[in-house]
């Protein structure tokens, strides 16, 4: 794939990030950096960082919306027994999913296809929330042909984003927000997906590095409606696999220059976003170029 410059030069300033110990780049992230020990408390503190803000939105009297990602998966199950634990309503709240896959002709998957979000955000959260706590089905969005032009609006409807959550991708994304020039100031839109990610999600996912069928094309809520929330909560971690995919990004995320080619760096231009991750994929790798 023929990469095309639309940002600094990463060479130096990677190597230069990769000199930092894990309490270094914590100091130098000047509080937008949570390292957590473990995988599972970093899943923790993602799932109770967001009961919190579902708990504010109760004392609401206007909606009250958030960026939903449907990975990572983990934090779901620990945020409905919180939910039910505490019996905290969802009724005020609106989730605006953030991306899907598409078929070659740009149709949304079936749910029933295995990597489909909109088929798995049930069994993962909805299915094990009390009835009586959740929110309308017309307030769960997943973004479609046919509302794309409709998001953004949507959107302002419900007050604007109070925080997007979501997951960093190994070529920086946030969303399906791939690499490209003028990426912060997209919208809603089907895409290609980056070969990078494609790539790294082929062969984590169970799926025996299944390129030829691994969807290529996506639908997803553009930068601008990600940047424009009131806060931002991401997260990457390398999971529970020797693959370390996520050590670099981590590290651009937390202290890169911003740049198109690393869209998540956009975000330092954000006066509230947090980057939480695990101690191992805050380390550097053992091998540094």
């Amino acid at each position: 794939m023929k990469q095309v410059k639309i940002g600094p030069d990463r060479s130096n300033e990677i190597r230069s990030l990769f000199k930092l110990s894990v309490d270094e780049l914590t100091a130098k992230s000047a509080g937008h950096l949570v390292v957590k020990n473990t995988l599972n408390e970093l899943y923790d503190y993602l799932a109770e960082q967001m009961v919190a803000e579902f708990r504010k939105s109760m004392t609401k009297k206007d909606p009250v919306a958030f960026i939903m990602p449907v990975g990572p998966t983990q934090p779901y199950k620990l945020m409905a027994e919180k939910i039910n634990k505490d019996r905290i309503s969802l009724k005020n709240c609106w989730f605006f999913f953030m991306d899907e896959y598409c078929d070659d002709d740009d149709k949304l998957i079936p749910s029933t296809h295995p990597l489909s979000f909109r088929g798995q955000i049930n069994g993962l959260f909805f299915n094990l929330v009390d009835k009586e706590l959740l929110m309308a089905e017309t307030q769960r969005i997943f973004p479609s042909p046919e509302n794309l032009d409709k998001l953004p609006g949507m959107i302002a409807a419900a007050g604007g984003i109070e925080v997007c959550y979501g997951g960093i991708g190994i070529h920086g994304h946030v969303a399906f927000n791939e690499p490209e020039a003028g990426i912060k100031d997209t919208d809603p839109r089907i895409l290609t997906v980056n070969d990078f990610t494609r790539t790294v999600d082929a062969v984590r996912h169970g799926l025996g590095g299944n390129l030829i069928n691994f969807p290529r094309r996506a639908i997803t809520l553009g930068m601008k409606q990600c940047l424009g929330a009131r806060k931002l909560l991401l997260m990457t971690r390398n999971e529970y696999t020797d693959m370390d995919w996520a050590n670099t990004v981590l590290r651009i995320a937390a202290l890169g220059i911003p740049g198109d080619d690393y869209p998540v760096t956009h975000i330092r231009n954000h006066s509230n976003y947090i980057v939480a991750t695990d101690r191992a994929t805050a380390t550097a790798p053992a091998t540094i170029i």
